[in-house]
């Protein structure tokens, strides 16, 4: 009896190209109300619905209601991993450029953003080049924090979460921007909470994309000799 795993299940979920723009608006972390969801994906409502409940099903979303309101969002940290990695992964698609804006954009979440809850993008990748360079990340048998990680994250005040979960410590998620990894699992989410709450990072109000503050970079270069 073949027991291995049926990707090709969650491979048909995501080969649609109306999923796959749902699940990449929703590695914004927020929870989206499937009304919301049809209006970013340009589709009936009805057709929203059915790919939700599909995407549900594959376990790649989770759902909550309150009232008559249906709100989505990723089923968990993992999922997250896998559309930034397919998206790096992905050829590249030239879309038009129709406005300044739009390229200030695109070109502020290739410097800095979310993916989930860790940081990502060209800055994403420095930290975590910087972490490797003093050793506090060991790549030689997949990544790792090292001893000396651990000390330099209570140094900086960075906690992690008493309750284990199953979510890795360390993982490297492939950066869809950069093509090279930066830091995931719990590790990176603490590091990206820590800067959010010292104020190193504030949010765009309209996207993923995040900005390195003046706090930021002086704690930058002074915890990883990192110059941004």
């Amino acid at each position: 009896m073949d027991t291995a795993p049926d990707l090709a299940a969650v491979a048909r979920l995501l080969a649609d190209g109306t999923r796959a723009r749902i699940c990449w608006a929703l590695l914004d972390r927020r929870a989206w109300t499937a009304t919301e969801v049809a209006r970013h994906a340009a589709v009936a409502a009805s057709t929203a619905t059915e790919h939700l409940n599909l995407l549900v099903s594959g376990n790649l979303l989770t759902e909550e209601r309150q009232g008559r309101h249906r709100y989505v969002r990723l089923a968990d940290p993992q999922v997250a991993d896998l559309i930034e990695t397919l998206a790096a992964l992905a050829p590249n698609r030239a879309a038009p450029v129709r406005s300044l804006s739009g390229v200030r954009r695109h070109e502020a979440l290739a410097r800095a953003r979310t993916c989930y809850d860790h940081l990502a993008g060209e800055v994403g990748v420095a930290i975590t080049d910087a972490m490797t360079e003093r050793g506090l990340l060991d790549w030689q048998q997949g990544v790792r924090l090292t001893g000396d990680g651990a000390v330099w994250l209570a140094e900086v005040g960075i906690t992690l979460p008493v309750v284990r979960t199953r979510r890795p410590l360390v993982r490297s998620c492939l950066d869809w921007t950069e093509r090279r990894p930066h830091l995931a699992g719990v590790v990176g989410a603490a590091l990206c909470r820590h800067a959010f709450e010292s104020a190193w990072l504030t949010r765009d109000k309209s996207s993923r994309a995040v900005t390195v503050t003046d706090a930021g970079r002086a704690a930058l270069s002074a915890q990883l000799s990192l110059t941004l």
